[in-house]
């Protein structure tokens, strides 16, 4: 049987190519085959061999490297660039990651095509400024099947921190795992394991050590031919090893946690589609230490989902949870059913969401008022040249 997808057949190669036209059908369908690999999803539009419209060739974006780009195309690699227009502000949000399904003409990357989500991030560099929230999008990986949640049993566990990651990406539409490294630093990391599950809600928790492969065989479902995968986590947490391990070699630098404060060093300095020996697709991150939100989408009751709960039976619709009567959710922190710590974190995070959601509208309606503007200062030019009716 041969693999349909919109309008390219892909056979089984039974014969040698017997003319031009014979070869070049191969190429085709080896160009095709080979995205497919890539994770190609047949859902994508247009068809993954070529643009009718342009002649463009698809192509998936492997790494990035400051202005130049690693992108495959099925059957090779090469460094690229981008073409002038991707480089402009507005289109900042559309401009090409690790993971993103390109077009490429003559050796540049013309265009990006649709994601079917993007895990980003508020860019570093915001702690302590006088308003919470970041300023500016920083997309770490796009087209993303799960994304490995990586916490070190070690001075890295935080319960805290794992909501955080939680709600980054639940608020990016993709779908988490939580991977508990280190195990092996424990006897038994089963109380490590429910307390991580107390806070995640739902999220399958894994406790494992890359470096004894204990706890491992569970991520195969994980790991499907064609899947991809993103790791996101703090420096120090394991996330290279568990790439070397994953890998069968060592394809990441590693170096030891600093016993002194207890934090990582930054060994992974890129974001690159590592292809696995099973066929599945990983992005190993650069360490987190600032997990600022960016994409608005109130999804805060996917990590906390206890207290949305909660707060529907409160007495009033718009109860803050702090010193309201008849807060359901106070109640339930007196008697021990929702943790004051849960509840503090939850209260944080709905803060942020709520300020970036109304730093949105108010930049809205700024563009909003230039484009006005723009139109009131056409208006006095058309009057000006007489081509208005009076």
């Amino acid at each position: 049987m041969g693999i349909t997808m919109q309008n390219i057949t892909i056979k089984p190669n039974t014969t040698q190519p017997s003319n031009t036209s014979e070869t070049g059908k191969m190429s085709t369908q080896n160009h095709a085959h080979g995205l497919i690999a890539l994770g190609w999803d047949p859902a994508h539009s247009p068809s993954p061999d070529r643009d009718p419209d342009g002649g463009k060739i698809v192509a998936r974006v492997t790494g990035v490297r400051k202005n130049r780009f690693l992108v495959h195309d099925g059957q090779h690699e090469q460094l690229v660039t981008a073409r002038g227009k991707l480089y402009q502000a507005g289109n900042k949000d559309l401009f090409p990651a690790t993971g993103d399904w390109v077009l490429m003409n003559e050796g540049q990357i013309a265009s990006v095509l649709p994601r079917k989500n993007a895990l980003s991030r508020g860019a570093s560099g915001q702690q302590g400024k006088k308003e919470s929230g970041a300023v500016k999008n920083q997309v770490i990986a796009t087209n993303l099947d799960r994304v490995f949640i990586v916490c070190g049993l070690d001075r890295d566990f935080s319960p805290r921190r794992i909501e955080r990651y939680l709600t980054l990406v639940y608020n990016c539409g993709c779908t988490p795992v939580v991977l508990l490294t280190k195990a092996d630093l424990h006897a038994d990391p089963t109380s490590f394991v429910h307390e991580t599950d107390s806070v995640a809600f739902g999220v399958p928790v894994h406790a494992i050590s890359a470096i004894n492969k204990e706890g491992m065989a569970p991520l195969a479902p994980y790991l499907e031919p064609g899947s991809t995968v993103a790791l996101i986590g703090s420096s120090g947490a394991g996330k290279s090893t568990l790439v070397n391990a994953l890998a069968g070699k060592e394809i990441q630098a590693t170096k030891e946690v600093s016993h002194a404060v207890g934090k990582g060093v930054h060994t992974t300095t890129t974001r690159d589609l590592i292809r696995l020996p099973g066929g599945a697709l990983l992005i190993d991150n650069p360490g987190i230490r600032e997990i600022a939100f960016w994409d608005t989408d109130d999804n805060a009751q996917s990590t906390f989902p206890e207290i949305e709960a909660l707060s529907e039976m409160c007495r009033f619709s718009d109860c803050t949870h702090t010193n309201e009567p008849g807060c359901r959710v106070l109640e339930a922190c007196e008697s021990g059913d929702v943790r004051r710590e849960r509840l503090a974190s939850y209260t944080k995070q709905k803060r942020e969401l709520d300020y970036l959601a109304l730093r949105e509208t108010k930049s809205a309606d700024r563009l909003e008022k230039e484009r006005w503007k723009w139109v009131s200062l056409e208006m006095k030019q058309m009057k000006k040249s007489g081509k208005m009716q009076k």
